[in-house]
Parts: structure tokens; C-alpha cells; sequence
């Protein structure tokens, strides 16, 4: 007999709007107590302290305009913000600061999350959804020069990139990009040509998010249909569908792998939080905690496994904050 689904370790309340981006930053000085920042529809950052369950500070750098993705940039004190005010912005908190260091003006109206990939020290590629309508541009960070633009072929109407994520199988091997785009389909790029190696479509609708595990070239993408798609990449760069999953609800507004690669969480706009085995994509949990559609799930990257947590940021203003580890 399967275990009834646990309850959220506790709720965050105060963000006074939707919650569509969230992002756990474990390094610093104590390195149990991580630090959670979430980014809300009505443009501010909440940096969250686990411990007392409240809001430290607010950041405000997005004039009111929804934020929909943070990232630390090695440690807790660089942020990176992206916001619908078309700007991407980098923060330096140290020391108490709420300042905008530097910003980077995307032109873009969608709401593509970009990717960011750490290079070397104090080095970052950023992929973004670019001015023109189909275009994904990558820079380098802090500098913000640029790598490559990648363009679809003439006539194949991918659409608006959707998700991104970039990649490399290890330390100094070439990056790659993973774009989901509005067509349905998943391509890889190679930056270094700026050419498609490999393109799948995996999705009758625009593919929502997606997550990929370098270390088995294998990856999982949601859509606003009822189906998650799992794709891999064989020896020859090539994707290839390798099973779906069918929902009983549609609309997945996020993906996670969980660090260790044991799990994985999707955002449901059914509301719900679903947990699945990583391996064989078997359900493992189904967290039914809000009220309205769960628009991002991230993972702690505690150390210890056991200490791991999975946030859930909601429509219903709430992010709820989940152990999985307490039965197994």
C-alpha cells in the first residue's frame, strides 16, 4: 500500500503576488541553512532565510514587470534576474547590498527563461531569447560579448524558443543548447558552428520546459498537453524519443532533476506537484497543497541528501517547501 503524500514542511507567505521563479542557493557560510529567492509577478525578488521561514529582503530592479527567472552566479551574493521589463539584470549582495551591478537589454517579449553555464572562474555563457521572433543569442558573462546568434534554417518554423538549457558533458568540452520552441519540437546546437545538430519533435503543443541529465545524454520535456516526452542523445548528436508519459491533467509549466538525478518534479497547472523516479519515470508522489497553477519547482542542493528540499511557487501567492526524503 503506497504512502499517503506528506504535507509541506511549511508554507512562505508575503510574496503578495504569483510566484514564477524560484532558485535555492546552498553555498555560504552555513552551508545547512540554504538561502531560497523566488521572483514575482509584481517585480520583486524575495530572498527567503529557511530558518525563521520569512522574507529577508526584497529586491526591486524590474519596474513592477513580472519576474520570471533567478540564478546565483557563483555563491549567494551574484544574482542574475530576468523580468517582462525585457531586461536581464546581475546583482551583487554582498554585504548587505540590493544593487544592480549591470544589466543586459534582451528586446524580447516572450517569457523564455534564459540558461545560464558557468565556463571557467568568474566566467558564464547566457542564452536568451533574442529580438528576432525564433532567435536564441548566447554571451559571455560579465562582459556580455557575443558568442553566437542561432538561427533556424530558412522555412523551418520552430516558432518562439521557449526553454533553454545549456550544457557541457564536462569541464571544458564544447557547450551545447537544448531549445524548446513553439512547434513542439527540442533542438541541440553546437555555438561553436551556430548549426542545429539534431532536431525532435516530441510535442503537438510549445514545449513548456525541459531538463536534461548530461551524464546519462538524457532529458524530459513538458508541454501544455497531457504528456511528458523523454528524449536522449545517441553518439551521433541525434535526439530521439525514447518513451512518453500521459497525464491525467494537461499544462506542465516546469521540469526539475533533482541534483542527484534520482527524481524528478513537475509544476502542474492542475495545481498539483508530481514526483517521479528518474530511471524509469515511475510516479512516485502527487503534492496537492494549492489552490491555483504551480508555476516553478526547484531543488535544494544540500550536500547531504537527506537534508534536500523541493519549493513550489503558486499563482495562489504561496511557495511551499517539501522534505521527500522523511519515508524513503
Amino acid at each position: 500500500m503506497a504512502l499517503p503524500p506528506p504535507d509541506p514542511q511549511f508554507v512562505l507567505r508575503g510574496t503578495s503576488a504569483a510566484v514564477h521563479t524560484l532558485h535555492f542557493s546552498c553555498g555560504g557560510q552555513e552551508p545547512d541553512v540554504p538561502i531560497l529567492f523566488s521572483g514575482s509577478e509584481n517585480g520583486l525578488i524575495h530572498v527567503w532565510k529557511l530558518k525563521t521561514h520569512r522574507a529577508g529582503t526584497a529586491l526591486d530592479g524590474h519596474g513592477g514587470k513580472s519576474v520570471y527567472c533567478v540564478e546565483t552566479m557563483g555563491g549567494k551574493d551574484r544574482l542574475l534576474s530576468q523580468g517582462r521589463d525585457q531586461r536581464i539584470c546581475m546583482w551583487d549582495l554582498a554585504e548587505g547590498r540590493t544593487s544592480v551591478m549591470d544589466s543586459v537589454f534582451t528586446e524580447n517579449v516572450g517569457f523564455c527563461r534564459c540558461s545560464l553555464l558557468k565556463v571557467a572562474q568568474g566566467r558564464w555563457l547566457m542564452a536568451m531569447a533574442a529580438k528576432a521572433l525564433e532567435e536564441v543569442q548566447v554571451l559571455e558573462l560579465p562582459s556580455k560579448t557575443s558568442v553566437c546568434t542561432l538561427k533556424p534554417e530558412v522555412g523551418a518554423k520552430l516558432g518562439m524558443p521557449m526553454c533553454l538549457k545549456l550544457w557541457q558533458l564536462s569541464c571544458g568540452s564544447q557547450p551545447l543548447l537544448l531549445a524548446g520552441y513553439e512547434d513542439g519540437s527540442v533542438v541541440l546546437w553546437n555555438l561553436s558552428t551556430a548549426k542545429a545538430l539534431s532536431r525532435l519533435v516530441c510535442h503537438q503543443e510549445p514545449v513548456m520546459s525541459l531538463d536534461f541529465d548530461s551524464e546519462k545524454a538524457k532529458g524530459i520535456s513538458g508541454s501544455s498537453e497531457k504528456v511528458l516526452s523523454i528524449w536522449s542523445l545517441n553518439e551521433q548528436q541525434n535526439l530521439q524519443v525514447d518513451k512518453t508519459h500521459k497525464l491525467v491533467n494537461a499544462g506542465i509549466a516546469d521540469i526539475t532533476i533533482r541534483p542527484d538525478k534520482k527524481i524528478l518534479a513537475t509544476a502542474g497547472w492542475d495545481h498539483r506537484i508530481r514526483i517521479f523516479g528518474w530511471k524509469k519515470l515511475k510516479p512516485l508522489a502527487v503534492l496537492d497543497y494549492h489552490t491555483a497553477t504551480v508555476h516553478c519547482v526547484s531543488f535544494s542542493d544540500h550536500k547531504n541528501s537527506s537534508e534536500r528540499l523541493l519549493a513550489a511557487g503558486s499563482k495562489d501567492h504561496r511557495i511551499s517547501i517539501w522534505s521527500l526524503y522523511t519515508q524513503t
